[in-house]
C-alpha cells in the first residue's frame, strides 16, 4: 500500500505548530485579498535551489515558476500548451509584477545533460527537446580552447540566464511593461556549495558577487 511520505507529514506538523502561528494573519489576509507579489522568479526544478529559501521570503512575496534549467521559451502563440508562457502572462498582465528574476545555478543537471549530449532517458526525450530551446537555429555550443569542463559548464549555466532574459523580451506584454518602465528583468546565479549569490550587471554583462553581511 502506498503511503504519503512521513517526513512531509512531520514537516507539516512542525510548520503548523511553529511557523504558522506567527504567520496566520498573513495567510488569512492572502486568502481574502489574494496575492500581490512584486517579484516573479523563474528558477530551476533542482531541489537544492529554492527561491523562497535563498531569498528568505514569506508567503505571498514571490510568484515562482520552475522548470529544467530555468529556461524561458521564445514567444510562440500557437495551438500548443505553454506552461512558462502561461505563468508569464498571468504574472505580467494580472499580478503586474515589478520585477522578473531569472535564477540560474551551479551544477545544473539540465545544462550538464545538454553539454554532455546524453542519450534520451525515455522515448519522449523530453529533457533533450526542452534543452534545444536554449540554442538558436544553426548555433553551435562548444568547449573553448584551454577551457576546463567545469569552466565550460559554468559558462553555459550563465549563458542560459542570458538567453532566458533575451527570450523574455520576445513576449509583447513583457517588452511593453519593460519599455514603459513598469517592470525590470534581472539575472542571478546561485552557487550551491557555498550558498553564494551573483547578480547580473546587464550593462557590463557580468555576474557580480553579493556578499553576505559580516
Amino acid at each position: 500500500m502506498m503511503t504519503f511520505p512521513q517526513h512531509l507529514l512531520d514537516g507539516y506538523k512542525a510548520f503548523s505548530t511553529q511557523r504558522l502561528p506567527t504567520e496566520q494573519t498573513r495567510y488569512r489576509e492572502l486568502s481574502v485579498k489574494g496575492q500581490s507579489p512584486e517579484v516573479m522568479v523563474i528558477g530551476c526544478c533542482d531541489s537544492r535551489v529554492s527561491p523562497e529559501v535563498i531569498f528568505d521570503v514569506g508567503p505571498g512575496e514571490l510568484f515562482v515558476v520552475r522548470n529544467i534549467a530555468n529556461l524561458v521559451p521564445v514567444y510562440q502563440p500557437d495551438g500548443n500548451a505553454h506552461g512558462v508562457s502561461a505563468a508569464l502572462e498571468y504574472a505580467v498582465t494580472v499580478l503586474k509584477v515589478k520585477h522578473i528574476v531569472v535564477l540560474g545555478h551551479a551544477q545544473c543537471g539540465g545544462i550538464r545533460a545538454f553539454v554532455d549530449k546524453i542519450e534520451p532517458l525515455t522515448p519522449g526525450d523530453f529533457i533533450g527537446k526542452w534543452m534545444q530551446m536554449f540554442i538558436k537555429p544553426g548555433e553551435v555550443v562548444e568547449q573553448r580552447e584551454r577551457e576546463t569542463m567545469a569552466q565550460f559548464v559554468e559558462r553555459i549555466e550563465k549563458a542560459a540566464v542570458f538567453r532566458s532574459l533575451e527570450n523574455l523580451l520576445t513576449f509583447p506584454f513583457v517588452r511593453k511593461s519593460v519599455e514603459a518602465g513598469q517592470m525590470q528583468t534581472h539575472g542571478a546565479y546561485f552557487g550551491v556549495a557555498e550558498g553564494s549569490l551573483f547578480v547580473l550587471d546587464q550593462v557590463a554583462k557580468e555576474f557580480r558577487s553579493i556578499r553576505a553581511a559580516a
